[in-house]
């Protein structure tokens, strides 16, 4: 019975213009209004329950629009690093959708459902070659967390590739019955290398979510009217520091992180569900 629930509820996603309710939602929640925005930024506190104490402004009326809100920095020292400096870092708020190893050149997506690291990658069989074998883990944003993206492990981004596509919701639901669904959606791939080899970290958007940027560099430069997956070359390349803050969602969506074979394995603690804040130690 869940699975057919699950295919009627998700059922109008595919029916809807996706791409014109995201347009209209990016437009709506960048609207400047003095008075409108803070009534709006403080009942989306009080019904999902945000911390607006952690963040750099901590009352509604610091904020010009509610992507202003939404996209906000947190203050220093409220996400902590882990103690070991090899620890992999949780790369951002959300929930552990999935983690594992990387298999025949296929991640997990949900329960009996897989997706290929290939079509993640734009087809990138390259990059898809050199982490085989490697590490993956699924961060899902929700409305209610942190939306911006940190690097999980000191690394260097020298390819940045903006992939249009579909832009289903990503929520645990979707991911049951869409199949495919982080290698259809819009997404914007980083690669580079860090201290075991070739990495990547993917920020995938969703519904009303058509929106992201990278930090050092002009992303709508490179998407604005790409029909097809469309790569940028970045040298010397864009170092992040664990931690450091590498882009940003305009609304909440996944991101995929995917490590080389010579990465430390995922800690014991970790399964799927896991609530989890953006420094949280992910490797052993």
């Amino acid at each position: 019975m869940k699975p057919t629930l699950d295919a009627l509820l998700v059922f109008p996603q595919r029916v809807l213009p996706q791409r014109a309710l995201s347009g209209l939602v990016r437009w709506l929640t960048r609207l400047r209004s003095p008075q409108l925005a803070p009534m709006v930024i403080r009942a989306f506190c009080r019904w999902y329950a945000v911390n607006l104490a952690e963040a750099e402004r901590s009352e509604a009326t610091d904020y010009h629009s509610f992507n202003d809100f939404f996209t906000r920095a947190l203050r220093s020292g409220v996400r902590p690093l882990p103690a070991a400096s090899a620890a992999i870092a949780s790369p951002a708020d959300g929930t552990l959708s999935q983690f594992g190893q990387i298999a025949n050149g296929q991640l997990l997506q949900a329960k009996g459902r897989s997706f290929s690291l290939a079509a993640l990658l734009a087809g990138n069989t390259l990059l898809a070659g050199k982490l085989a074998g490697g590490r993956f883990a699924v961060v899902y944003l929700a409305p209610r967390d942190y939306h911006r993206v940190h690097a999980a492990m000191a690394c260097q981004i020298t390819d940045i590739t903006f992939v249009p596509g579909t832009l289903y919701s990503v929520n645990d639901r979707t991911a049951r019955v869409i199949d495919q669904l982080y290698a259809r959606n819009e997404r914007v791939i980083l690669a580079g290398e860090c201290e075991w080899g070739p990495c990547a970290l993917v920020m995938v958007g969703a519904m009303l979510v058509s929106s992201m940027a990278v930090r050092g560099f002009d992303l709508d430069a490179l998407s604005r009217g790409a029909q097809t997956a469309t790569k940028a070359r970045v040298d010397p390349g864009l170092a992040y520091a664990r931690g450091e803050e590498m882009g940003r969602f305009n609304m909440g969506s996944t991101v995929v992180l995917l490590l080389p074979a010579g990465a430390p394995n995922w800690s014991a603690d970790l399964a799927p569900g896991l609530p989890l804040l953006m420094g949280h130690a992910l490797s052993r």
